[in-house]
């Protein structure tokens, strides 16, 4: 549903929060969140600023899968399915999000948000970017901005993801527009990385009925209902960037970086601001869910695929699980293999059966603890490709982080006795029985 109406929803329902005591965009409000672990929140006074400010609509499964109209089980097939069957959304003469236009833009009047003492500055993160590649269409992703003056930011860029490489490719300006305060559908579509040709915006809409708005000063659409839009251009021109926490909360150095200058701001007249914190639960869900259609993918070219998960333990990044309808001896070490193509940065992975709860991590220890053995289990595949989010990687400059890759079969053996290996349950009995 849209971001309105799934806010309402969320306080309907008392599961979301909001704090009308004035707070500061100086570290206090990103701890506010910490501590609360980032379930929704709204900010109604925010020291200094004329926007309230909102949080942790992505926070958790069973919140997205809300916004999405789904159920946690469900939950991969409902992103799997928008991959495959994108729709083209509607482009309309007007939107809320262009109720007021700023040709003299000065975002230091955004409550931008200092996260932690050592971050480089002020940074705006809950930032669905999209520019236009010549050769393949519109693309749209997430990309941290950095605060370095009243219309100016430093862009992460990272290399070998579509809008690096379009504005490595351009020798001048690389037209770019970021909506900050996104409905849940925007925000997962923005994070999903398909393949180049394939436009996120119609993957959104695929999820829930998402239309278009033509921007103001650049060739680019956005999402009529979003709460503010920056529109300016990827320069040529460097600027520090950093340091800033990163997925595996650890902090990530200093670097050069395109300098994005904001051109044009438009918002809603009742706009509100959105802040997601870095390295914690919406950070992590955003980076590693989308992951899982394309494991899933790749699995399921080889076994009968039921389910994966990519954790929060290993960083929502390095640590996946599959689970597998296993019908053939060499089932589990083929899904290991398709697991890592499925998803390159992956670390470690491991195959479990259907009857194991993937969301519940003593499940998972149980699986390798009653159905593994080390000898004939483990796929080990050292110096591969890896994440150079991987503090104990091999990392040397202008090289592939190389790292060794493991694998863990820990489904039950073919030639055995099943009945040995099957998880017993007690019944639930309704207490209340008992005690009348």
């Amino acid at each position: 549903m849209n971001l309105r109406k799934f806010l309402s929803s969320l306080e309907k329902e008392d599961k979301l929060t909001r704090i009308k005591k004035e707070v500061s965009v100086q570290y206090e409000i990103a701890n506010i969140i910490y501590s609360m672990d980032e379930k929704p929140v709204i900010f109604e006074n925010v020291k200094g600023y004329d926007f309230p400010l909102f949080a942790g609509i992505t926070s958790d499964r069973d919140i997205i899968s809300k916004g999405l109209g789904t159920t946690k089980d469900k939950l991969l097939f409902k992103l799997v399915d928008s991959l495959l069957n994108p729709l083209k959304p509607k482009i309309l003469d007007s939107g809320p999000c262009q109720e007021v236009i700023l040709h003299n833009p000065d975002i230091s009047k955004l409550p931008l948000l200092h996260h932690l003492k050592g971050d480089g500055g002020r940074y705006a993160t809950a930032t669905v970017a999209t520019i236009k590649d010549p050769e393949t269409g519109r693309n749209v992703s997430y990309h941290r901005l950095m605060e370095i003056g009243k219309n100016r930011f430093t862009a992460r860029l990272i290399k070998n993801r579509q809008t690096r490489t379009t504005y490595d490719k351009l020798k001048g300006d690389l037209e770019m527009a970021v909506c900050i305060g996104n409905s849940v559908p925007v925000m997962i579509a923005a994070s999903l990385g398909p393949p180049p040709g394939v436009d996120e915006f119609s993957i959104a809409n695929a999820l829930y009925q998402t239309p278009l708005v033509k921007c103001v000063t650049k060739d680019l659409e956005v999402p009529a209902e979003s709460e503010i839009v920056l529109e300016g251009r990827l320069t040529k021109d460097l600027d520090r960037e950093g340091p800033f926490v990163d997925l595996t909360e650890t902090r990530d150095f200093e670097r050069q970086e395109p300098v994005f200058v904001v051109d044009c701001i438009t918002h809603r007249k009742d706009a509100m601001y959105q802040a997601l914190i870095p390295g914690r639960f919406e950070h992590k869900i955003l980076m590693g869910m989308p992951k899982e259609p394309t494991i899933y993918d790749e699995v399921s070219k080889e076994v009968d695929c039921k389910n994966v998960l990519v954790t929060m333990g290993g960083g929502s990044w390095l640590h996946g699980v599959v689970q597998i309808g296993k019908k053939h001896p060499d089932d589990g070490k083929k899904s290991i293999e398709a697991a890592f193509r499925g998803h390159k940065s992956m670390k470690h992975v491991v195959i479990v059966d259907e009857d194991v709860d993937i969301f519940n991590p003593n499940a998972i220890e149980w699986s390798i603890a009653t159905r593994f053995q080390g000898h004939k289990d483990l796929v080990i595949k050292p110096d591969m490709p890896g994440s150079s989010l991987d503090p104990s990687g091999k990392h040397e400059s202008g090289k592939k982080t190389l790292t060794t890759k493991v694998g863990f079969d820990a489904t039950i053996p073919s030639d055995v006795d099943k009945s040995k290996y099957e998880l017993v349950k007690y019944q639930k009995v309704d207490v209340n029985d008992y005690l009348r």
